[in-house]
Parts: structure tokens; sequence; C-alpha cells
């Protein structure tokens, strides 16, 4: 992994410092962008790992609740002061923005999001959590406070040697587009939410 860049960025959420990072593995590189407010040092900072979505985060689609808490984590560190939100680019939980329209227009017909995906012959997940750890471990944590509704990321920290203290529920206002969505995300991967 190397840090690639980092300048200040300052946002209505407060002032934080950008930083660019690539993380190589084997012939794959995987890009990641990180912001961090104040000072990491001292009780566990709150982190969020935020798995990119451009249909979500940039045109605020209401299939999803991507965009609702990513904005979620920024107001939690900026409240909080210091924090780190790490930014993957694992669009579509790693299938890529072609794949995931693909999987919206098999939704469209009835499939939910693991369905989609395996009708495509994609892994339900193809998402892995080396870069973001490595990513906290530059930084120095060793223990943080997860904000996070997600078992399999917080199952990959602690298996990494980064201490979930404690996690911090993501749970959002429920769109009504997104119901089925957040379902399936509780009912079939497993995700600790109680949005209904």
């Amino acid at each position: 992994m190397e840090k690639v860049a980092e300048a200040d960025f300052p946002t209505r959420f407060g002032p934080f410092r950008i930083y660019g990072f690539v993380g190589h593995t084997g012939a794959e590189t995987e890009e990641a962008v990180v912001l961090k407010m104040g000072d990491l040092e001292g009780d566990p900072p709150i982190v969020r790992i935020h798995s990119q979505c451009l249909t979500g985060d940039v045109f605020h689609s209401l299939r999803c609740d991507c965009r609702a808490q990513l904005e979620l984590a920024l107001e939690k560190v900026g409240e909080a002061g210091r924090g780190l939100i790490i930014y993957e680019q694992q669009e579509g939980r790693g299938i890529g923005i072609m794949n995931k329209l693909r999987a919206y227009e098999l939704q469209d017909q009835g499939a939910d999001t693991v369905d989609a995906n395996l009708q495509l012959g994609l892994d339900v997940d193809l998402r892995n959590y080396d870069l973001p750890v490595a990513i906290m471990k530059y930084f120095g944590l060793t223990s943080v406070r997860f904000l996070s509704n997600n078992p399999d990321k917080i199952g990959a920290l602690e298996r990494a040697g980064v201490k979930v203290a404690e996690r911090i529920p993501a749970i959002v206002e429920a769109q009504v587009h997104a119901e089925e969505y957040l379902r399936t995300k509780r009912e079939r991967l497993g995700h600790l939410l109680d949005v209904f």
C-alpha cells in the first residue's frame, strides 16, 4: 500500500484532510480515498468503511441507503471532531458499475440484490477489506468505534487485529424505494438492521 496524495479538504461537515491510497495485491490494484478529521490518538475514533456507490452517493438514488449512510458518517465524525472515513472503490459490492446496472435491470424484473448477482454469474459480495485495514494501520489504529451494519466488515477488522471497541449502527430513514433492498440486506446478508 502507498499513500499517493494528501491535502486540506474543507466540507460543510467540518475541515478534513483528504488522502489517496493505492493498494497492490499481485496484479490487482485498488484505490481508496480517505477523509481524516482531528487527532486519531487516544480513545478509539469513529471509523467508517464506505463502498463507492455512484448511483446513491452522486445521483441520489433512492434504491439504496448509501448516500444517507455516507452523510451520517460525515455528520458523526464532524460532531466528534475526529475520525476516519475510508471510501473504497468497490462499486456494487465489488461487481462494478456496469454489472450493477445489469443487476438493477434484473431487480426490475423481480430479483433481489443477491439473486441478481447470482443470475449474472457473480458472487454475492466481491469486496475484501485488506486495503481499509492497511489504511487503519497506517494511521496507527488498533481499536475503533466502527460505524457499520455489516457483520462481514466487523469480522474482517477483528481478524486483521483491529479491535471494534464499539459498533455504531448506521441506521438511516428507510425510503420506500429501498425497503426491499434493506430487507434483503438484513434477511439474506445478515446485516444488523431493524428498520421495519
